[in-house]
């Protein structure tokens, strides 16, 4: 990266461009543009080093065009630190907030050189913020990529990994010490292995974007670990680079290549909702200062802000320069970082045109249109707090969504729930009834039992309670529906006969997750059984309660290894990996179905059995010759055919193995009960003993 050399004392100023917004080097030098509709003045404030108390010298913008001040400086280059002071109306009322008092970060920052310090005078509105505002440098964002090039893993072949980039990395004993917790650690060697031979294709990263910690946690000697707190949406955050902030661009885009080079696709979780700057009691730190008015959600009464994230305040996504800022940051992702796609954080809020969530809003307009996002992976998160706010399979086309039905009917369905057959069968085909009405496919469903926020899947066998007393909320945030079980004993026992059965719950939710129609997610450490003691809002935990534990034992390597072979079953058998939901009737005029449930009695359900509160036991059979799809070849997709039996009982169910032919017979491939045990063969009508609290996948033999 080329070093900064500092502005000369007196330096020619020349009018610029309004575009591209942002510091641009040009190879020459940098052009400044600043959007404010309804500033007077904007200055350049330029810094010599990242921990100056005042800038060097001030320039103001010499240029307004098309609501943008901008101007060009052939001498500056990348190295540069800067912000701004913009002036204008203080008018509360009127929704104007300007203070040319506060050192402004540009929302268009590529790379952060100082990180916020919550001073006194970062909120007092008369006091001069120079000294402790976060602020930008100017960046080259040029890399050799060689000959990377999108990977477009199909969606039916996807399995997503949502992790921490240091949370994953931290605390990894074959990662060096001074790469953990960092981009480059991800990069690693260690880190790209482990997620190869688990059968990752993508992992999920949670907020990389540059975030500020909320004061009241820097006060208690906490931090926003998760990060849901964005600030900068162009720029990677320079806390996990080991290279520092000077290098934060380049090892980020050194990961992604990493990652390529190992078949990995990058999704990040973006946070388009709302801004670190809080709500009307917050700091001016960037936004609220350079156009209130056009970048956040105003109320009726404009001093106060319309909340629908529970952050403070939303973004303004019907202004069309917000719009912009959005589009250009994800563009900026896919073009110069080469991400592979993104998940929407409380992505109901950006659907709000005005109040009512509108899922034809100009913002999905713009996406579906756009040659460029319009190719990569979009996931929805399809609520937020606001009315109505809960949307799952009301996202349109080229959209898959967090299936939050999904999730609860599976806990549900565990924990030994009546009533949920049904649902169940819905989930574990696709959730066609949810998506298939404006022609989506299965891929439309994200699958996941547990994530980020939320009880890990060992706590969500273990707890009974959230227990988030570290949090410092005095154990009021986060959850209280867990749809949760303990097995018996509220968290840590040496009792084996619990600890066994808590074994066989995670191993029957992984199967249920990896084997269900739709796309897989993972949580970090599920699969060797991490723990966060109870704690199922971490948010503000950066410690061994949250990194991830890689000293395994006995019993967390065999859940390992068990993961493992699941995913390789998944890959290999596409009967697990349907491109188009199932017919579940007679195909081609013939009677023989793609979709077969079964009770234990061997016979199909029936209209009366699905309707049952009290089924605990169900099978699902489904055969591989009628999968009725082609390759990108043309060539007819056909596998083996597996039967999936569910027992979420106390008790033990014979299971009678019916089939279409009776020449088929069924050999074990996993039985969660005993899932070393060699496999067995079993005849067609043959009686399968389902052990209570089990799943068992039979593969067809003749």
């Amino acid at each position: 990266m080329s070093q900064r050399r500092p502005a000369p004392e007196v330096a020619p100023v020349w009018p610029g461009r309004p575009s591209p917004l942002g510091a641009t080097f040009d190879g020459r030098g940098v052009n400044f543009a600043l959007f404010s509709d309804h500033a007077t003045k904007v200055e350049l404030c330029l810094f010599d080093s990242a921990d100056a108390r005042a800038e060097s010298r001030r320039i103001v913008l010499p240029e307004k065009n098309d609501q943008v001040w901008h101007g060009y400086l052939p001498e500056v280059r990348p190295g540069q630190i800067y912000g701004y002071r913009v002036y204008g109306p203080h008018d509360p009322g009127s929704g104007h907030l300007f203070r040319p008092g506060k050192v402004l970060l540009d929302p268009y920052a590529k790379s952060i050189a100082r990180d916020v310090r919550w001073t006194p005078e970062i909120f007092d509105e008369e006091s001069d913020s120079a000294p402790d505002a976060p602020l930008a440098r100017v960046v080259d964002t040029s890399f050799a990529w060689q000959d990377d090039r999108p990977l477009r893993t199909p969606w039916h072949e996807t399995v997503v990994y949502e992790l921490h980039v240091k949370g994953f990395t931290m605390q990894h004993p074959e990662i060096p010490e001074c790469l953990r917790g960092t981009y480059a650690g991800l990069a690693s060697q260690a880190a790209t292995s482990h997620l190869r031979e688990l059968g990752i294709t993508a992992v999920e990263l949670m907020p990389v974007h540059y975030h500020a910690d909320e004061p009241h946690l820097v006060r208690s000697g906490r931090a926003n670990y998760w990060g849901y707190n964005t600030l900068g949406y162009f720029a990677p955050d320079p806390r996990y680079a080991a290279s520092g902030p000077e290098g934060a661009v380049a090892e980020f885009q050194e990961m992604v290549l990493a990652l390529h080079a190992a078949g990995i696709e990058v999704i990040l979780d973006v946070v388009y909702n709302h801004t670190a700057e809080g709500d009307h009691r917050g700091p001016t730190l960037s936004f609220r200062g350079i156009d209130n008015a056009a970048y956040y959600r105003l109320d009726d009464d404009r001093t106060r802000y319309l909340d629908f994230t529970g952050c403070g305040n939303s973004l303004n996504v019907g202004h069309p320069r917000t719009l912009q800022l959005i589009m250009d940051s994800l563009r900026h992702w896919v073009l110069e970082m080469h991400v592979d796609g993104f998940r929407f954080d409380l992505a109901s809020a950006l659907a709000r045109e005005l109040w009512e969530v509108d899922k034809l809003g100009a913002f999905f307009d713009i996406i579906h249109q756009d040659p460029v996002l319009s190719q990569v992976k979009l996931i929805a998160e399809p609520w937020d707090l606001g009315p109505n706010g809960y949307q799952v399979g009301n996202f349109p086309v080229l959209w898959t969504e967090w299936n939050g039905k999904y999730r609860d009917c599976v806990r549900r369905f565990w924990t030994g729930r009546g009533g949920t057959v049904g649902e169940l069968a819905s989930r574990l085909a696709g959730s066609s009834d949810l998506y298939a009405h404006n022609g989506r496919r299965p891929h439309a469903s994200l699958n996941f039992i547990t994530a980020h926020d939320g009880f890990s899947l060992r706590d969500l066998v273990s707890y009974d309670h959230k227990h988030n007393e570290a949090n410092g909320e005095d154990n009021r945030d986060g959850n209280n529906q867990n749809d949760s079980w303990n097995c018996g004993v509220e968290g840590p026992t040496n009792d084996p006969a619990i600890n066994a059965l808590r074994q066989r719950q995670q191993r029957n939710l992984l199967a249920t997750l990896i084997l269900s129609q739709g796309v897989p997610m993972l949580r970090a450490g599920d699969e060797s059984g991490h723990t966060q003691l109870g704690n199922n809002n971490p948010y503000c935990q950066d410690s061994p309660l949250v990194w991830l534990d890689w000293n395994h034992s006995a019993d967390e390597r065999a859940l390992l290894a068990f993961t493992k072979r699941l995913l390789h079953l998944r890959r290999t058998q596409p009967v697990f990996r349907r491109r188009r939901f199932f017919q579940g009737r007679a195909i081609h005029g013939e009677d023989i179905k793609d979709l077969h449930w079964l009770k234990p009695d061997g016979h199909e359900m029936t209209d009366c059995d699905w309707q049952s509160g009290h089924a605990h036991c169900l099978g699902m059979v489904l055969p591989g010759d009628q999968i009725d799809e082609t390759g990108v070849q043309g060539e007819r997709i056909t596998g083996d055919t597996f039967a999936i039996l569910f027992n979420a009982h106390d008790e033990p169910v014979p299971f009678c193995l019916g089939a279409r032919r009776r020449d088929v017979g069924w050999t074990t491939v996993i039985d969660t009960a005993d899932p070393d045990a060699p496999a067995r063969t079993f005849p067609h009508m043959g009686i399968y003993p389902l052990h209570g609290h089990s799943l068992v996948v039979l593969q067809a033999s003749r």
